[in-house]
């Protein structure tokens, strides 16, 4: 009986369920079908060919640019039992002989090459020769010249289609807007593809966007709050920063590497390296790194500097949480990124229809930053999807942004523009509105204008924040030809006429800790434990097969065990990316670790967490007052939890509560006179009782009698 994608999903792969489009993708593509599908980043993409090319007969060729990543790819899947292998200029002569063997004689189920490898005669003559089962383009939107990560040799795969026509081919890709959809239609000749487009949102990720200077003292704060030991990605927009900020990070304890395309190609594969399988590692780098990075435990990505668009933005971001933990998008910006990005296009010379692209994706990114409303909103709707409630997971959700009246202060610095000839930039600006002793300023005269010293209610800090609001939103342009200066648009002419009113943010509070961090990224302290030793155990395999640990099993497979406790091969089958495979490889060796740490009896119940966790200090020998002032609550609160185990015969109440036998007898011969256990009524018994006993003594001993 043949296998179905069902099966293989399960048996090979270790989860139960398609999601997404997943299955209705794998059938057209396993029919012959061409798929173009939008996927969010960690929304199984990969699945998406790689089934198919298991069910189909041949071999699945992937067109991926990542020839880095190809190793660590084709090790995950050989771990499955999957017979992968690349072709790329890592492998000497003789191994890219046993591999093209490999491929002939059908030995092979995918096949990984990068684009300009495939594009050759050599290469195009061996596939017409071997058996293709299917082309998957992946990062497809690197065919678009308006892209972020334009790749030229991907606009020549359309050749995949004239030289193999009845092979059927799927491009892929997280990140494209409509503009560029149509791009990877047209370049790539998939006018008749079946297109699937996913919901992009990634809802574990939170964002946060900050403006304003020491964005370097911003983001320490910001790790040493919400990610004091998680791994992450921090991007810069020069090289010379990166350096700066990894050396800076490495001063202060962090583990922290640099990638830049300054570094020598040994050098960026090492830290690559070392980012995939060290666990709390924080990369620092520009756009160079990121694409295709398969780290499911990414717990932030912070941008010390703007990103060029919404895609960008959208991109990066979206490298952290992949496993579906909560996860942070964190970003601190100045008004100089603006200069400076703008500059940048500027500068290029490209044709003019690419810059005014390139302006009006750099618009759409400030226009994300100086939101007042909800963050996600906005960016699905970029990218042509709505969603009609806030999500209650962005900064402006979380804490939504203090806005004032901006009408007066905007005219005076609009006016000081004006009035300086609009030949200066914003620090000179700021100290003419400010009235600050300065020679340049006696020279030039502007000592002398009405806008001299106007601006002395405010601080420099905030005229730069006005500064920095009114060129996101229009009101002034800079300089593009290197200067700086800035310069008034027709936008701003209604404002300074006083025909219209401008509300803009208040320089942001300083950010406090989140409340809720523990409950959302953190186990119940019983279970960390047994967390802390099956990833040492996950380190050590790895080690041994020299693969990153996440290729061993990912964190929630982990989590997943720790929730399950299976005690025998077949229960740890059930857990999700544990196939048959990886079950024979490691389960044994998982379930040791396992049975060695089994959970307290007393928490094998149906209460929630918070009561367990105050049970678990009562069973490490914490009193109710000890373990109030450990948890940050009220000792009532601690009783109402030991009522409800009490409730649930979890505990023996004479055990928990400070009463002699007197006491207890005395509550008792009162809830009988009063038929307690049938009426209820706690009020009456604290009536009766003369008010000597406090509401929760009353009510855990209530819950000892009357269950």
């Amino acid at each position: 009986m043949p296998v179905s994608a069902k099966q293989i999903l399960d048996q090979t792969f270790g989860y139960r369920e398609f999601r997404h489009h997943q299955a209705q993708i794998i059938e057209a593509l396993v029919a012959g079908r061409d798929i173009l599908t939008l996927m969010p980043t960690g929304g199984g993409k990969s699945l998406c060919y790689q089934i198919p090319a298991l069910l189909r007969a041949g071999t699945g060729i992937v067109i991926s640019p990542l020839i880095a990543l190809m190793q660590d790819q084709v090790d995950a899947l050989n771990q499955l039992g999957v017979r992968a292998a690349f072709l790329n200029s890592t492998l000497d002569p003789t191994q890219q002989r046993e591999i093209e063997q490999q491929l002939l004689q059908h030995e092979l189920d995918l096949l990984y090459l990068a684009p300009e490898r495939l594009l050759t005669e050599r290469t195009l003559t061996l596939l017409q020769q071997a058996e293709p089962a299917l082309f998957a383009i992946d990062e497809a939107h690197c065919v678009s010249q308006w892209g972020h990560d334009f790749r030229k040799d991907y606009q020549q795969l359309s050749i995949l289609h004239r030289r193999f026509p009845q092979v059927p081919r799927i491009a892929l890709t997280a990140t494209a807007d409509q503009r560029t959809r149509q791009e990877i239609v047209e370049q790539l000749e998939l006018q008749k593809a079946e297109i699937y487009v996913n919901s992009f949102d990634r809802p574990n990720i939170r964002y946060t966007i900050d403006s304003g200077q020491n964005g370097r003292d911003r983001l320490w704060r910001f790790l040493q709050l919400h990610h004091p030991d998680g791994a992450g990605i921090v991007y810069c927009l020069s090289r010379r920063k990166v350096e700066e900020i990894s050396a800076w990070l490495s001063s202060n304890g962090r583990v922290a590497l640099p990638y830049h395309a300054g570094l020598n190609a040994d050098t960026r594969r090492l830290h690559q390296q070392r980012f995939l399988r060290e666990e709390g590692l924080i990369i620092v780098a520009t756009i160079a790194f990121g694409m295709g990075i398969d780290k499911p435990d990414v717990r932030f990505v912070a941008h010390l500097n703007l990103p060029k668009s919404v895609e960008a933005y959208y991109q990066e971001t979206g490298r952290a949480g992949r496993d579906g933990q909560p996860a942070d998008a964190w970003m601190s910006y100045s008004l100089q990124d603006v200069i400076t990005l703008r500059q940048f296009i500027h500068a290029t010379d490209a044709e003019e229809q690419y810059k005014r692209i390139a302006h009006h994706k750099l618009e759409a990114m400030l226009g994300l930053c100086d939101l007042i409303s909800c963050r996600r909103q906005v960016l699905l709707n970029y990218f042509g999807e709505s969603r009609t409630e806030p999500c209650g997971n962005c900064d402006n959700c979380l804490t939504p942004p203090e806005t004032w009246d901006a009408t007066e202060a905007t005219r005076k610095a609009l006016s000081c523009v004006y009035r300086t000839n609009q030949r200066f930039g914003v620090n000179y600006l700021i100290a003419v509105l400010t009235g600050k002793e300065d020679e340049r300023i006696e020279r030039n005269r502007h000592h002398q204008l009405s806008t001299f010293g106007i601006g002395k209610e405010l601080t420099s800090t905030q005229w730069r924040a006005i500064f920095r609001q009114l060129i996101s939103l229009g009101h002034l342009d800079t300089d593009l030809e290197g200067h700086g200066a800035l310069r008034l648009t027709q936008k701003c002419r209604p404002l300074l006429r006083g025909e219209t009113t401008l509300l803009l943010r208040r320089q942001p509070r300083q950010e406090k800790k989140r409340k809720t961090e523990t409950s959302r990224t953190q186990l119940p302290p019983w279970d960390q434990p047994l967390f802390d030793a099956l990833r040492q155990l996950r380190l050590q395999i790895s080690q041994e097969q020299g693969v990153p640990p996440y290729v061993i099993f990912h964190d929630s497979s982990l989590r997943e065990m720790v929730e399950q406790h299976p005690q025998e091969l077949q229960q740890m089958r059930f857990i999700g990316g544990v196939g048959e495979r990886k079950l024979a490889l490691y389960g044994q060796r998982f379930l040791e670790i396992i049975r060695q740490h089994k959970p307290p009896e007393l928490l094998n119940n149906l209460l929630g967490a918070s009561i367990n966790e105050s049970l678990y200090l009562h069973h490490q020998g914490l009193d109710i007052v000890q373990i109030a002032h450990q948890r940050g609550l009220k000792p009532t609160t601690v009783y109402d939890h030991f009522a409800e185990a009490v409730a649930a015969g979890l505990l023996d109440v004479r055990q928990i509560l400070p009463l002699d036998e007197s006491d207890y007898k005395r509550i008792l011969a009162a809830m009988d006179l009063l038929q307690s256990c049938e009426k209820g009524g706690l009020k009456s018994l604290y009536e009766t009782l003369d008010q000597a006993y406090d509401y929760p003594i009353l009510r855990c001993i209530m819950a000892a009698e009357c269950r």
